[in-house]
């Protein structure tokens, strides 16, 4: 009986009320949690997903004084990042818009259509870091020559909007 003293690994994690395993976050995900909460999730989840990748740990008491340090260093990097978006938002509304040429026919109708990625590389071409993501196209890609207002969402709730003309391309002779 010398194998009494041991706590078998298996027995620290805690069931929840609905027989998935408890974890603490790490990190905020996607439909979740935030960072800090303690969620129950499917064990399978949790030892194959979350837990590998850093994403969630589980409830020990070390754990969770870890967690709280983190969570001031992460909270600390979260105001300075929503700082950094909102001068970001305001440089967006100083500029008039963006130009983006498409080829195009007679009609004004795109061959293609402009869509998130070009609308966030015009945006980097006048030095403001826009990634693809944060553009918002209501009705879809763009197929019209013509001026459109795109929303962009930053991120942190932190939203503008910016002018973008698709003009026609002019042919090369």
């Amino acid at each position: 009986m010398a194998n009494q003293g041991k706590v078998k690994r298996r027995d620290q994690v805690r069931k929840g009320p609905h027989g998935g395993m408890q974890l603490v976050l790490c990190e905020d995900v996607a439909h979740l949690g935030k960072q800090g909460e303690v969620v129950e999730v499917k064990p399978g989840y949790g030892r194959n997903y979350l837990v590998p990748r850093g994403l969630a740990v589980v409830p020990t008491e070390h754990n969770l004084r870890l967690l709280e340090r983190h969570k001031v260093r992460v909270q600390q990097a979260r105001e300075a990042r929503i700082a950094d978006l909102k001068s970001l938002a305001e440089q967006i509304q100083r500029i008039p818009g963006i130009t983006i040429e498409a080829n195009a026919n007679e009609e004004g109708h795109l061959y293609g259509s402009v869509g998130a990625v070009e609308v966030a590389k015009g945006l980097r071409g006048k030095g403001l870091m826009v990634e693809p993501e944060m553009v918002k196209l209501e009705g879809g890609p763009i197929k019209e020559v013509a001026l459109y207002a795109v929303k962009l969402n930053l991120g942190y709730e932190i939203e503008t909007e910016v002018k973008v003309a698709v003009i026609r391309a002019q042919e090369k002779k």
